[in-house]
C-alpha cells in the first residue's frame, strides 16, 4: 500500500515530533498542514517551510480536507480532541499517534472513534534533549526504530498504511507490538532511563561538578533536560509497569553496594562482562 504524493497531511500538535514529522513529510511532496494553540509554534513552521498551511483553532473544512492526521499530543489532549472533533473528520481517514504509552490511549480512542475512520498507533522511538517546533529535525529518524501497535480492532490495510508511513520517514527498523507488550517495554527502555537521569540529577547539587565532568556523566544524564508535563503524565499513565522497574533496578543496585561493601572485586568483575555482553546486543553497526 503506497502513499500518492497528493495526499494531505494533517499535523495536530507542533513540538518536536510533530514538527520533524513535517518536515520529513513536506520535504517528501506532501501537502502538510498543522494546527498547534501556539501562534509562534504556527508561524515559525510556516517560515521555516515546514507546513503549507497552519492553524491556531481547529478548522472544520481543514480537518475535513486531510486524508490522513498524526497526533502528536499529551494522551490526556489527544482523547479530548477526539471527542471535540472528531465530527469534521473525512470518511475514510486514518489517523495514527506518536503517544509514549499506548494501553491508556489506543483502547479509549478506538472506542469512541467514529466507524468510518481508522486509528493505527505508532511510535517513533527517536527524540532529542530538545524540545519544540525550533528544535524538530527529521534526521532523528535516520537509525531509529518504529513501533506500529494494532489491536483487533485494526484492519490489515491500516497496519500496512502505518507500516509505509514508518518506511517514507526514514526509519531504519519497524516492529509491530500490542499495546501492552509497548508499555511493557517502553517503561524499563525509556521511561526507567529517565527517572535513573533524574534521579542522578536532583539526589546531590551537582552544579560545582561541571567543570570537572567528562563524557560519561554527560551522557548518562543528557535526557534529564527533560518535559516535565509531558513525561510526568506518562510516567502515571504507566506507573503499574514503571513502579516495578525501578524496583528491579534498586535491587540491581542493591546488589552492586553489597559487592562493593563485602570487597568482592570478583563478583563486579562478573557483573561488569554480564553487562558488557549485554550491552552488545544494543550496539549500532560501526559503534
Amino acid at each position: 500500500m503506497e502513499w500518492i504524493s497528493k495526499s494531505k497531511v494533517m499535523i495536530v500538535g507542533l513540538g518536536l515530533m510533530g514538527g520533524s514529522y513535517a518536515k520529513a513529510l513536506k520535504r517528501l511532496g506532501y501537502h502538510v498542514a498543522a494546527i498547534d494553540i501556539d501562534p509562534e509554534a504556527i508561524s515559525y513552521a510556516l517560515g521555516a517551510g515546514l507546513i503549507d498551511e497552519g492553524y491556531t483553532e481547529v478548522l472544520p473544512e481543514a480537518v475535513e480536507s486531510a486524508d490522513a492526521l498524526i497526533f502528536a499530543l499529551y494522551p490526556g489532549v489527544f482523547r479530548n480532541w477526539i471527542e471535540e472533533n472528531q465530527g469534521y473528520l473525512r470518511s475514510g481517514a486514518m489517523l495514527t499517534d506518536v503517544t509514549g504509552v499506548k494501553t491508556c490511549v489506543v483502547y479509549e480512542i478506538q472506542k469512541i472513534l467514529r466507524a468510518d475512520v481508522e486509528f493505527i498507533a505508532a511510535h517513533p522511538m527517536a527524540g532529542r534533549e530538545v524540545y519544540g517546533v525550533k528544535n524538530s529535525d527529521d534526521r532523528i529518524f535516520r537509525d531509529a526504530n518504529y513501533i506500529v501497535v494494532p489491536t483487533e480492532k485494526n484492519t490489515p490495510e491500516a497496519i500496512e498504511w502505518c507500516k509505509q508511513l514508518g518506511k517514507i520517514l526514514g526509519f531504519a527498523r519497524i516492529s509491530t507490538c500490542s499495546p501492552e507488550e509497548h508499555d511493557r517495554m517502553i517503561g524499563f527502555l525509556s521511561q526507567l532511563t529517565h527517572c535513573i537521569a533524574v534521579a542522578l540529577m536532583t539526589c546531590t547539587d551537582n552544579r560545582h561538578l561541571a567543570e570537572f565532568t567528562g563524557d560519561s556523566f554527560r551522557d548518562l544524564t543528557r535526557i534529564a533536560n527533560i518535559n516535565d508535563a509531558m513525561w510526568s503524565e506518562l510516567f502515571l499513565l504507566n506507573r503499574d509497569v514503571l513502579t516495578e522497574d525501578i524496583d528491579l533496578f534498586i535491587s540491581e543496585m542493591t546488589g552492586l553496594r553489597d559487592l562493593l561493601a563485602k570487597g568482592d572485586r570478583e563478583g563486579l568483575r562478573e557483573k561488569m562482562r554480564l553487562s558488557t555482553a549485554r550491552r552488545a546486543y544494543f550496539n549500532k553497526p560501526g559503534k
